[in-house]
């Protein structure tokens, strides 16, 4: 079975033992993710979203069920494939970051590049700052983490996920560690990659960063038992631009 969709799984079940018990952490999930699409997952803790996640992102595979990527057929594929797969066409962001501490914001972005790649150091130099230059870090290339802020560390992961171009950023609460107008920058960023024809998947569980998504599902007891189209998007751009006005209100010598 092919399909047009980017992503696409039908009846997708995970199914873990625990003695003579069955744990179902996705129940007969069926859904298309279109290319070009920005979508957020919702639910409680423990619902599913995150097993999901990991199935498609190929980090984990389903107890049964189909999963199609790009229209090639994933299930049944080996690890090496799967590895590949993943490392050509996916790009990962998550909470916690995941940076290398004592590697600059240029060696971790360099990285995916090292070891998937037979660019040329001059290429690969141009394609990391290139990254680092989109997520607005030009004058941070050189700094290590711990000389970075919560969100600049988070651009830094987002250049990572994007060095390779990839067809699909998927998005683990990226701005769970982060202050809200931080966030929005944050998100801002993806809204400006998703313009540009990379496909969002994010993990969220707050509402307003939901909003800012195209569409959303929601997660309960590992079933989908929601899907939205967002009526009422919120764009990142103009959250940041309000809370630049309530900041002069507040700070009038910012306006000199």
């Amino acid at each position: 079975m092919e399909t047009s969709a980017l992503i696409s799984v039908k009846h997708l079940f995970k199914i873990y033992k625990a003695g003579d018990e069955q744990l179902y952490a996705l129940k007969d999930v069926t859904i298309d993710i279109a290319e070009g699409e920005y979508l957020a997952i919702m639910g409680s803790s423990g619902s599913g979203k995150s097993t999901f996640m990991n199935i498609i992102g190929l980090l984990d595979e389903p107890t049964k069920g189909e999963y199609f990527f790009n229209g090639k057929n994933m299930i049944g594929t080996s690890k090496i494939e799967r590895a590949h797969w993943r490392r050509d066409n996916i790009g990962f962001v998550f909470q916690s970051f995941n940076l290398l501490p004592r590697t600059t914001a240029f060696d971790n972005v360099e990285l995916p590049l090292i070891y998937s790649s037979s660019l040329s150091k001059p290429a690969r130099k141009d394609k990391v700052e290139q990254a680092l230059i989109a997520v607005g870090l030009k004058e941070r290339m050189y700094h290590l983490p711990n000389k970075l802020s919560g969100g600049q560390q988070q651009r830094v992961s987002i250049a990572r996920a994007i060095v390779n171009n990839p067809k699909v950023i998927l998005a683990d609460e990226p701005t769970g560690n982060l202050d809200t107008k931080t966030s929005m920058e944050i998100i801002e960023i993806f809204q400006q990659l998703n313009e540009s024809g990379i496909t969002i998947v994010m993990i969220t569980h707050e509402a307003d960063i939901g909003q800012t998504a195209k569409n959303k599902i929601v997660f309960k007891d590992g079933r989908i038992i929601e899907e939205q189209k967002i009526g009422q998007r919120l764009i990142a751009k103009a959250e940041l631009e309000t809370f630049k006005q309530s900041e002069n209100k507040l700070n009038p010598k910012l306006q000199q």
